[in-house]
């Protein structure tokens, strides 16, 4: 049973958004800046008022800021990129001003969110990724149905990043909750979603899983929130081993390491290397093939430029 049914909303950002969200469901919500996703957000959880369209959250419209006195529905949380902690406050303070939490419960809740060795300091001495993690507690002590995170892991290092990626996967499992999660970064999204909405100028272009998304964008401008791809025409993509398709041929969107890459000769198509990238745990080889360049994944320096090489397409 769906828990969130958005319904052709629209605002002067958004163009008639419809989708929905089952309870427990891990939806990441991506796109270029300026495309919506912030204020979709803020539009489910009642933080603003839709020109059009409406938003079912457990069987009940929610209400925008111009129909009800207090902003916001009591079981959606939503934790802004910007979000704000009172100054100089301790933190247990900051969470028992929230609620009326057992010391127990509390003490469970700050284990959890990896704070309870910052209770007795004040906001304003705590880091970013540390301030993060008491807003997000601060919304849990009374746990919601549906947890709204907005730019989460922005402007966090990679050692305060990590840790509060493990509270939200924690946070979920423990109280079962639905998320949406709005992200640039492929790396968050692809391992963590169970399906993955991608918005272009306040329209959305394609919802699906994150292998789908990555493998099978519905145009460049998706495969490119994901990382590096070639586009190749059909002419080079049958000299590369790909069989023709029945009715009209549309250029490919083909991630590197997609492609193979030989130093022998075969039927693939013979190029020449035109530069050599190294990315860690892996090399992105560029390949010149007449108006055509490809870049190829491989998994070892074995090639020089200007060396002849073949390249194909993997099954």
């Amino acid at each position: 049973m769906d828990l969130l049914q958005v319904a052709h909303v629209r605002t002067q950002v958004l163009e008639g958004i419809s989708f929905s969200q089952a309870a427990g469901q891990r939806l990441a919500l991506t796109g270029a800046t300026g495309s919506g996703k912030s204020t979709l957000l803020k539009l489910i959880a009642g933080l603003l008022q839709p020109e059009g369209g409406e938003i079912i959250f457990a069987g009940e419209r929610v209400k925008g800021p111009a129909e009800t006195l207090v902003p916001g529905h009591p079981d959606i949380a939503y934790l802004s990129q910007h979000f704000e902690l009172w100054n100089n406050y301790r933190v247990e303070d900051v969470l028992s001003y929230a609620s009326i939490l057992t010391e127990e419960a509390c003490a469970a809740l700050c284990s959890i969110c990896r704070i309870d060795h910052l209770t007795r300091r004040k906001t304003d001495q705590l880091s970013g990724g540390e301030r993060q993690r008491v807003a997000l507690a601060r919304l849990l002590v009374r746990p919601p149905k549906l947890l709204l995170l907005d730019e989460p892991f922005s402007n966090l290092d990679r050692v305060h990043k990590g840790i509060l990626q493990a509270v939200v996967d924690e946070v979920l499992d423990r109280y079962g909750m639905s998320c949406i999660l709005i992200s640039h970064d492929p790396a968050d999204i692809l391992s963590w979603a169970g399906e993955v909405m991608v918005l272009q100028d306040g329209r959305m272009v394609q919802k699906a899983t994150p292998e789908r998304i990555y493998r099978h964008p519905v145009n460049e401008y998706v495969a490119g929130l994901f990382g590096k791809y070639n586009r190749i025409r059909p002419a080079l993509a049958a000299r590369l081993g790909r069989l023709p398709g029945s009715g009209e041929e549309k250029d490919l969107l083909i991630r590197p390491e997609k492609l193979t890459l030989s130093a022998l000769g075969s039927a693939a198509a013979r190029g020449k290397v035109a530069g050599i990238s190294f990315m860690g745990g892996y090399y992105e080889v560029e390949v010149e093939l007449g108006d055509s360049r490809l870049l190829v994944r491989a998994d070892n320096n074995a090639y020089q430029q200007g060396q002849v090489v073949y390249v194909g397409l993997t099954a």
